[in-house]
């Protein structure tokens, strides 16, 4: 890919699928993406019990419903902005203005880095409910292997999202240096 302001090759050009699947950025969104699936789909679809001498369901992490909450909200939250940012990757390329390219590239080492901090924290709070959760509760086992896949995929997530914001911000150092560079020493025209 040729280079440009802050990770666009020039400005105005066609759209490029398979530049655009191939960008490491894209492919970890991606990835990010379907972990956010797995925990609030684990959650959602079985993160909830009923009990027989209770009438109501109750979350599988301590009886804790803010665990679940947390859970699902973080899930559905980070499955909206990878797709946002999918958008974003996808119309890079039209943005000609170079400022509003390094608002773009800022705006995604900001919002990864927060998604790597909110993943942390679910990681911690969902394993920290599920250490302490009573055998008693779940005597059957019934969805523990969804409560540990949603607590094993936003671990993971803590690294893909933090992968992202790092690459982000080598981006935007490699790019900046290429603008500085340019700028410099620019190439004389052709006649």
């Amino acid at each position: 890919m040729e280079g440009g302001a802050y990770g666009a090759g020039k400005a105005g050009g066609a759209f490029d699928p398979h530049t655009l699947v191939r960008q490491p950025h894209t492919i970890l969104r991606v990835v990010s993406w379907l972990f956010s699936i797995v925990v609030f789909g684990s959650i959602v679809n079985e993160g909830y019990l009923n009990s027989a001498s209770e009438g109501e369901e109750f979350c599988i992490y301590n009886r804790n419903p803010n665990a679940c909450s947390y859970g699902v909200a973080v899930g559905v939250l980070a499955f909206l902005t990878c797709l946002l940012y999918l958008a974003l990757d996808v119309y890079f390329p039209q943005i000609s203005s170079v400022k509003d390219r390094k608002k773009a590239v800022l705006s995604d080492i900001g919002v990864s880095a927060f998604w790597a901090f909110l993943w942390f924290v679910g990681f911690c709070y969902l394993a920290n409910q599920w250490q302490v959760s009573k055998p008693k509760d779940n005597p059957l086992n019934e969805g523990t292997d969804a409560a540990r896949a949603a607590i094993a995929f936003s671990f993971f997530s803590i690294f893909t999202w933090s992968l992202t914001a790092a690459l982000a911000v080598q981006r935007f150092k490699d790019l900046t240096f290429q603008e500085e560079y340019s700028t410099l020493f620019p190439t004389p025209a052709q006649p």
